[in-house]
């Protein structure tokens, strides 16, 4: 048997492996890269694999990170079947047209600046109708079901916590006398996400490839970030403003209109009742037409909620309705959100801030000291919303440059990944251990971190992969066989866009210097300080001459 990682390798994004075993080819996801400028190019490369080699793909989730490259496969010739759960099915079905219609929007700005130039126009990755066309090669399938693939590969399909839908899925591969199990955990969830149930936790395998978002992190208790939500738009509110909520249509807004609802539950003081009827008393808008039909297909999959949220729905409440909450699907009513002097709540997709209405949202309050931008989930490098969690004094949105004098608040509990301890727990859980365990989706320092943990705990090889890498995996040894190969044309491009964006990076953090600088009344800047970063910016400008002179 063999595995090729391609993706969502010392990064969180781009999901995409490749396994060969008892004469078959298979995929486990095919995301869009998303972030830095230097994944997103690799959206645009040629697959590293035959497609027509491809006998069938697995789908662990719809997060499109994790499926949002499938319309590009279909688009250059791929017929086969992909195998997901249901929920995956439907989500899929809304989420891969609306990325279509993004790649078309995206490629006509792109392509207005190019006719101006002079240049060739170039084709979307693919269009909102080739998306909608390859959900016909979708298999639906249901939780715990043994789905036998030929004779010699089974798999199953288990709850990964993570959001609707989503799986670890467990694949059987028997070659010759000998039958080797492999798990992929897919994105794992907390143990409280909302609405959700918790990970399955899987008894036995032979090998495990496994997310490691939060390798080296741990989150927020579950009370405690719902107080903190409160009290944080409690305290915009009595001042008059507006909190604008980035957040994933899929997924996690949906935890938050429930979190909403479920609040008054929670305390029955005369100060938190105080906060929650002045949360109840303004409007609370969705305004992302994909999480308005998103919270639709949850509220027609609500048999895989969780048994609290089973028992709440018995009781005849719908998780996701409560008195002040608003759908904004057309453009129109989505600007006069931002016409209009009153309070509110504004939960608006994208959830990193790099594409959707939220810039809209964020271009008319980012810059009033009322306004609170409150972000609830993972914040990937090279993003608008991870730029503004990491302290932007100024952002750029749509060629215009606006202060960030809003209150920035990140609530890292709200999470759908698994943290360092929940991480380890799964590991823990399986009674038989994993032989070999592969770290994927997940950056760096944090992968090192829990390769580290891990070992100490479990003695248990672990390796991170690199893109492109292939692993043989036989009776007795996991071996790195080879690696992708690149041009040096390819390297060189992919190089450029590094080198661009690190350029880019340095530029805001001397624009904020400069800033700092200048403010004369910053009392806590001394003298001292001041001729020390003197001495560096000298140092660094010799630096920088020695580059040029290379």
């Amino acid at each position: 048997m063999k595995i090729t990682f391609l993706g969502a390798t010392k990064t969180v994004t781009g999901s995409n492996f490749l396994v060969e075993g008892a004469g078959k080819k298979f995929l486990v996801d095919c995301g869009l890269f998303q972030g830095k400028a230097t994944e997103e190019l690799e959206n645009e490369e040629p697959f590293e694999f035959d497609i027509n080699s491809i006998d069938f793909m697995l789908l662990t989730h719809a997060h499109i990170d994790h499926s949002g490259r499938i319309p590009k496969l279909y688009k250059e010739g791929f017929r086969k079947e992909i195998i997901a759960t249901k929920a995956t099915c439907d989500l899929c079905s809304i989420m891969l047209p609306d990325s279509g219609h993004i790649q078309e929007m995206e490629i006509a700005w792109t392509n207005k600046k190019r006719k101006r130039k002079g240049e060739t126009e170039l084709e979307p990755l693919y269009t909102a109708e080739e998306a909608a066309r390859s959900l016909e090669l979708f298999k639906p399938v249901k939780y715990d079901e043994i789905i036998e693939i030929d004779d010699n590969i089974h798999v199953r399909f288990n709850d990964a916590g993570h959001m609707l839908g989503s799986s670890v899925i467990e694949v059987w591969i028997r070659e010759g006398e000998k039958e080797e199990k492999i798990v992929f955990s897919g994105d794992l969830g907390n143990n409280d996400i909302p609405l959700l149930s918790e990970p399955t936790m899987i008894e036995d395998t032979d090998y495990l490839v496994m997310e490691s978002t939060y390798g080296n992190r741990m989150h927020m208790r579950n009370d405690d970030k719902a107080e903190l939500f409160l009290d944080i738009v409690s305290e915009t509110l009595e001042k008059g403003g507006t909190v604008v909520i980035p957040s994933f249509a899929v997924g996690r807004t949906q935890e938050i209109l429930f979190e909403i609802n479920k609040l008054k539950d929670k305390r029955h003081d005369e100060a938190f009742r105080k906060k929650y009827e002045e949360l109840m008393r303004v409007p609370v808008y969705v305004d992302s037409p994909l999480a308005i039909s998103a919270t639709e297909v949850f509220e027609e999959n609500m048999d895989l909620f969780d048994e609290e949220t089973q028992a709440y729905i018995r009781q005849g409440n719908n998780p996701l309705e409560f008195p002040g909450l608003r759908f904004t699907r057309t453009v129109e009513e989505s600007k006069a959100l931002n016409e209009s002097n009153e309070s509110c709540i504004i939960i608006s997709a994208s959830g990193m801030c790099d594409v959707g209405r939220i810039k809209h949202h964020l271009k008319h309050n980012i810059w009033n000291d009322r306004n609170t931008i409150l972000f609830v989930g993972y914040q990937a490098p090279g993003t608008l919303g991870y730029s503004i969690v990491n302290g932007a004094k100024k952002i750029k949105l749509f060629g215009e440059e606006f202060a960030v004098n809003a209150r920035i608040e990140y609530i890292e509990g709200y999470s759908g990944h698994a943290d360092q301890e929940g991480l380890l727990n799964f590991i823990y859980s399986f009674l038989k251990k994993p032989k070999h365990i592969f770290l994927i989706h997940g950056e760096p320092e944090g992968q090192e971190e829990l390769k580290n943990k891990i070992i100490e705990n479990t003695n248990l090889p672990v390796s991170i992969p690199s893109f492109g890498e292939t692993y043989e995996i036989t009776d007795t040894s996991v071996k790195l066989i080879g690696k992708a190969r690149r041009t040096q044309q390819e390297y060189s491009k992919f190089n450029r866009i590094a080198i661009l964006d690190r350029l880019n990076a340095l530029k805001e953090q001397i624009e904020d210097i400069e800033d700092v600088v200048n403010d004369e009344t910053n009392a806590n800047i001394e003298n001292n300080e001041l001729n020390s970063l003197n001495y560096k910016i000298k140092e660094l400008q010799n630096q920088i001459k020695r580059i040029v002179n290379k």
